[in-house]
């Protein structure tokens, strides 16, 4: 496994539509594998095989899970990664009606978030590393971050969805996918 450079949003790649993958290979592994590497060495929740250079579609998601009660002390916001998803081909097979504004950051966009309105529940459909079929249901969180990397795979960034400039706003490079989780966490915690 290696770390990859990611690709900025500045980067004509991020404006293709990737292509479909013909067959699972052992280079596919690896990709997936540094893939995997790259998105937590910077922080991320995930990540598309185009913002590491490859305009393929392959996307990797470890969202965070819920905050447990017993598992923090009061006012503390603990950042634990949830269950690491690898889908080839992905696409959404289902969407809600309902959306929701939620706050969102790239790592191909560093030093900005911003508010997007999102679908609160969605089916991704694609292939696992094994070429078999898979079928995820997400809700909240993860169905946003699974937009937001499907999203990548057709060239479109977080910010094409942001047409008002109060619902974008500078933060510390390096910071933007935390600043999104650590507000989910926010939201997502009982008062």
């Amino acid at each position: 496994m290696s770390l990859r450079p990611i690709v900025l949003s500045d980067d004509p790649l991020l404006r293709e539509t990737s292509r479909r993958v013909r067959r699972v290979s052992p280079d596919l592994q690896e990709l997936v594998d540094d893939m995997i590497e790259t998105m937590r060495a910077g922080n991320g929740i995930g990540l598309a095989a185009v913002q590491v250079g490859v305009p393929e579609r392959v996307i990797v998601v470890q969202a965070l899970k819920e905050p447990e009660e017993e598992d923090a002390e009061e006012g503390e916001e603990e950042l634990r990664l949830g269950e690491l998803y690898v889908v080839i081909n992905p696409e959404l097979a289902r969407t809600s009606r309902e959306t929701e504004e939620g706050i969102e950051g790239c790592l191909s966009v560093p030093g900005w978030v911003g508010m997007v309105s999102r679908h609160c529940s969605v089916t991704v459909k694609g292939m696992d590393l094994e070429g078999k079929d898979v079928r995820i249901k997400a809700d909240g969180f993860l169905a946003r971050v699974f937009q937001h990397e499907i999203d990548h795979c057709h060239g479109v960034l977080f910010i094409d969805h942001i047409d008002d400039p109060e619902k974008i706003w500078p933060v510390e490079e390096g910071e933007e996918e935390a600043t999104e989780a650590a507000a989910h966490l926010r939201q997502a915690s009982p008062e």
